[in-house]
């Protein structure tokens, strides 16, 4: 009985949400760009070789001297909090 019990439970638990996959890089995107784990990376065609072992493809270049992503303009900056009652803040400036 507790194993079906347990059976049930973990069936109706909510599944880990899937990381969603990149856009696709082909023909039609190349040259566009994407934030992809904090980088701006951009769509480009890579050439394959012998020593790589790769075919010729398109693919995200998301290296370290691509910049990292602007920040989201939905996204409100922190507020400054503002100074709690009883608290006194000196004046900047010269002291008597």
């Amino acid at each position: 009985m507790r194993k079906m019990l347990l059976l049930v439970l973990l069936a109706a638990a909510p599944a880990p949400a899937a990381a969603q996959a990149p856009p696709a890089c082909t023909t039609e995107t190349e040259g566009q760009t994407a934030c992809l784990a904090g980088k701006l990376c951009e769509c480009r065609f890579e050439r394959g070789g012998q020593l790589t072992g790769r075919p010729d493809r398109f693919a995200w270049d998301c290296g370290v001297m691509r910049p990292i992503c602007p920040p989201d303009p939905t996204i409100q900056p922190a507020q400054p909090w503002p100074v709690p009652g009883g608290v006194w803040i000196a004046p900047r400036g010269p002291r008597p």
